[in-house]
């Protein structure tokens, strides 16, 4: 477990089940995630079996639970995981909407860049975000991850070509 002053990480259970089941079947949610069609819980309790080792798997998610309640509010990805070039790319959702803006995925990204540098030994995160998903690309910003390009009309959501932004962060020089 990994632990803020709010929130903290955790392994997913076999008990989360439900709860990612409602959240990878929300609508609102497949943009950002490129999902095209719902996750049967079948499929859900696969993933989650195949949670048992980031150096197999290549893959890692954590569940992002408020400290005063247990209350698991979102999950932080990590995927693309390669020890030998030493990156990783990520993704985080902050599924419950109440919760959102509060400083959580802050939090979470500060303990999940100390474990991939200090724990896994990992030189770099990336993500990729839709361009016209301002919260994110301002909130990576803000983190201090630099914009290294855009892949023009990459995604397609909808039917509208949408550019692709690519972010880095170098989390060997983060103190």
């Amino acid at each position: 477990m990994l632990k803020g002053e709010s929130i903290y990480l955790r392994a997913v259970e076999k008990e989360d089940a439900p709860t990612l089941f409602i959240w990878e079947n929300n609508p609102s949610n497949w943009k950002i995630s490129n999902t095209e069609i719902p996750f049967s819980m079948h499929s859900i309790h696969q993933l989650i079996e195949q949670q048992s080792n980031i150096r197999n798997s290549g893959q890692l998610r954590m569940i992002i639970c408020l400290i005063e309640n247990d209350f698991p509010i979102g999950a932080f990805d990590l995927y693309d995981v390669s020890f030998r070039h030493g990156f990783a790319a990520i993704g985080i959702l902050i599924a419950e909407e109440k919760e959102r803006r509060k400083g959580y995925a802050q939090e979470s990204m500060k303990l999940m860049i100390e474990y991939t540098r200090d724990v896994l030994e990992l030189s770099n995160l990336q993500c990729a975000i839709h361009a016209d998903n301002k919260a994110s690309i301002d909130f990576f910003e803000q983190i201090g991850f630099n914009n290294i390009g855009t892949k023009k009309n990459w995604l397609l959501y909808k039917g509208k070509r949408i550019d692709e932004v690519n972010y880095q962060l170098c989390i060997k020089e983060i103190k």
